[in-house]
């Protein structure tokens, strides 16, 4: 079928690399996730100055806040010089302003059951960002209500689904006793109503413009990977993929895993034949299942291939999102200059490819690699050149640091760790250098209600059992809480040498006291009882997913805290040396132009100029954006190092860009490969079990993985070693006069900088993300 562009997407495609494709689906690729955003509202203010009352269904994924944020500025500003003269540019040129109040809304998804009343329910986030943000009639609007679902003899879900567990399989068998049989009933009944809510959008006229995301698995709405291409509204279970891009919406995996999902079909999406459908999608960790999305044939196993029925869908990608897609990898190597890059790719690619080793590769080999005849003056030579860059970078990440100053950072409690903790081990072991780690951010998100639960009555009942002794020492409140945080660390690792839960238990329980006081300020310990029952009574009464208080975030962040002080423990780092930055823009989850100089920049700033690092380590990852973390992490450094080099000669200081669980260089980003052997592996396994113990259950875990994000870092070390044996040979490690190098089981990938090339990516990356307009 033939895809029709509007002039909108007309003219962003003009502005992209790449405007010749080869998919089945057509897309648009611009190089910033806020250029998504603003690409994305002008293609629905488009189409609404078009379609005044038509049926719009709109994702409450909340990556697409961008989208809101940018459709607000437009209308607020429409008449505005500047808005004129970027609506001209796009398409829009002298279009009067859109009204969107006659549209009708179509709710796209659900968890189920959840009460319309939770902040985290899709219900709720339509309402207050769509309904009321956009200043649509909610009588027009249909909706996914869980208490307006009716069920057998008018009974609440609470009634019918205990815990809210739901057995679908109740539709196919035998209903084995009185319960069974009720939820059988209502399962019937839950189903009647997708179909009446699946006619009524048939009624109005079927979906005219639908934007949404791709999930993990490659999944429109929530149909995932199996479902029939010729689905319609139902009640569904969800994949592991789907459940872990929830978990951090439901307050953990173990409740995702425990709820169904309404959900618009496949058929749903595509009955009507000008539906307009665009998906967004941003980011590298993307970029296998946006490949598949687009270049598959329909097939079930790739829900989003649906889409093919539909000549105005499209996919608006990031270049990272697109970046394993055939038009860009010809688009990379044919745009521009060859350079050593490329050559390091292609080479990498072909070995991959053939399963040969570089040193075994023939001229042959290469002439008939249609990426390796490319290269300039190609001969054997040009391995040989791979071969010798390979070994200089493995060679500059085996150098032993000594008399330095160390900064690793990280933007969450566990970054450093899962990106470069073999590295940092080996920072750790020369007495002359003083290394230090910095997490910027609070972390209280990724500590569950149940885990904080399940802490504070620990507390007490070691209380009860008077076996926390500091707190009848008579200073203790007032002055006693606030000292030996390096005792907690001691007395809970020597319990992890001696394998003693119990005392384990007991060393956190003291360092949770003290963070309590230093929140609550105890006068005495009836003060501390009462509190905690207090937070304990409304922690039992929340639900999975509430915001909590800002006294139990701080809570939650100074668990966090605890964790991060045990990792560097095992070296015997400090807890003086663990720095923990509170960054400002944690709370902040609107959009925002960068890090702000006094909250975000000065205490980084202040703290290299205290501490006087010769080496920084950063995340790097690619395609930064706004609202993400890592980014704005970033960019609050990046600026922090640009102040400090006016003071100070910064030529000899090297930041050490790293990635972990998220994203990964390719080989030829890198050009320093770091050494990972089989004890650095155990070491990490264990001090990760050990000292997380807030996420070693992995509540919020990566969607590709069902287990502890150690092991992802460690497949990652491992996975990466393979590719570096392909150039080097595996004899080159066994055969090797180092120990060090004989020991390597793994490899973590670095891009080395001075100061000009890292403040160079931050500059280009903000560019791109704050000149989205």
């Amino acid at each position: 079928m033939a895809n029709i562009f509007s002039k909108v997407e007309q003219n962003f495609l003009m502005e992209s690399d790449i405007t010749e494709m080869t998919t089945l689906i057509p897309y648009i690729v611009t190089d910033s996730v806020p250029k998504l955003g603003v690409m994305s509202a002008l293609r629905f203010l488009e189409w609404v100055s078009e379609n005044p009352e038509g049926v719009i269904s709109l994702s409450s994924d909340k990556s697409l806040k961008n989208f809101i944020h940018y459709t607000h500025h437009f209308l607020d500003t429409w008449d505005d010089k500047e808005t004129q003269a970027v609506l001209e540019k796009y398409g829009l040129g002298g279009v009067k302003k859109p009204n969107l109040s006659g549209l009708q809304f179509v709710q796209m998804d659900e968890f189920y059951p959840i009460s319309p009343k939770q902040h985290n329910s899709f219900y709720n986030y339509v309402n207050k960002n769509y309904i009321d943000g956009f200043g649509l009639d909610p009588k027009r609007a249909l909706f996914i209500n869980s208490d307006d679902i009716k069920l057998y003899n008018g009974k609440s879900y609470k009634e019918i689904f205990p815990n809210y567990s739901i057995d679908l399989s109740l539709r196919f068998r035998q209903a084995l006793n009185e319960e069974e049989r009720v939820q059988q009933q209502s399962i019937f009944m839950i189903d009647d109503w997708c179909s009446r809510y699946d006619d009524k959008i048939k009624a109005k006229g079927d979906i005219g413009f639908l934007l949404t995301t791709l999930g993990s698995d490659g999944r429109i709405a929530f149909n995932i990977s199996g479902t029939s291409l010729h689905s319609n509204v139902a009640l569904r279970q969800t994949n592991f993929a789907t459940q872990a891009d929830a978990a951090s919406t439901l307050g953990g995996i173990e409740v995702a895993k425990n709820r169904m999902v309404i959900t618009i079909g496949l058929d749903t999406i595509t009955r009507n034949p000008n539906t307009v459908a665009i998906v967004c999608a941003a980011g590298e960790s993307n970029a296998k299942i946006i490949k598949n999305a687009l270049e598959s044939e329909m097939m079930t196993q790739y829900p989003a291939t649906a889409l093919q029925r539909l000549e105005k869908s499209c996919f608006y990608l990031t270049k990272g999102a697109a970046s394993r897609l055939e038009d860009s990898v010809n688009h990379y190597y044919f745009r521009d200059e060859w350079s050593f890059e490329k050559t390091e790719r292609a080479i990498l690619g072909l070995c991959k490819k053939i399963n040969k080793y570089a040193h075994k590769l023939t001229l042959e080999d290469l002439q008939n690699d249609e990426r390796c005849r490319m290269i300039p003056n190609l001969s054997l030579e040009t391995v040989q050149e791979v071969i010798r860059s390979t070994e200089e970078k493995l060679q500059r990440g085996s150098v032993t640091q000594l008399n330095k100053v160390i900064y690793n950072s990280g933007p969450h409690h566990d970054d450093i760790m899962l990106g470069i903790m073999p590295l940092t081990n080996r920072q750790l072991r020369p007495a002359s250098n003083d290394v230090h780690f910095a997490v910027m951010t609070s972390g209280y998100n990724s500590v569950t209600n149940g885990f904080l639960l399940n802490s504070l009555k620990m507390v007490l009942d070691f209380i009860e059992k008077d076996e926390i002794q500091m707190i009848h020492y008579p200073d203790f409140f007032e002055e006693g809480y606030k000292h030996k945080y390096d005792k907690d660390i001691y007395h809970y690792l020597d319990n992890v040498a001696r394998n003693n839960q119990y005392e384990m238990n007991r060393g956190f329980s003291h360092r949770l006291l003290r963070c309590s006081c230093v929140i609550w300020q105890f006068k005495n310990l009836d003060e501390l009882k009462a509190k905690y029952n207090e937070v304990i009574n409304v922690l039992e009464n929340s639900y999975d997913g509430e915001v909590n208080t800002p006294d139990v975030q701080r809570l939650k962040g100074m668990i966090r805290e605890f964790e991060e002080e045990l990792v560097w423990a095992y070296n015997g780092v400090l807890v003086n040396n663990v720095h923990h930055l509170h960054l400002g823009f944690y709370q902040d989850k609107g959009i925002t132009k960068g890090p702000n100089m006094q909250r975000d920049v000065m205490p980084i700033l202040n703290q290299f100029r205290e501490i006087q690092p010769d080496i920084i380590s950063v995340t790097l990852d690619p395609e930064g954006s706004g609202p993400d973390t890592h980014y704005k992490v970033l960019q609050a450094t990046a600026a922090a190092v640009a102040e400090w080099s006016k003071e100070k000669d910064l030529s000899n200081v090297r930041i050490y860009g790293y990635r972990n669980v998220w994203f990964k260089f390719h080989p030829a980003e890198a050009n320093m490969y770091v050494p990972v052997s089989l004890n650095a592996l155990a070491v990490l396994d264990k001090s990760f079990a050990a000292s997380y113990l807030s996420q070693v259950k992995a509540e919020f875990p990566n969607p590709f993985y069902d287990g502890p994000f150690s092991d992802i870092a460690k497949n990652t070390w491992i996975k990466q070693l393979q590719d570096i044996q392909l150039i080097l040979g595996k004899n080159y490690f066994y055969e090797n006069p180092r120990p060090l190098i004989r020991s390597t089981h793994g490899l973590i990938f670095i891009k080395d900088m001075n100061v000009e090339e890292f403040i160079a990516i931050s500059e280009e990356m903000r560019r791109r993300s704050e000149e989205a307009i």
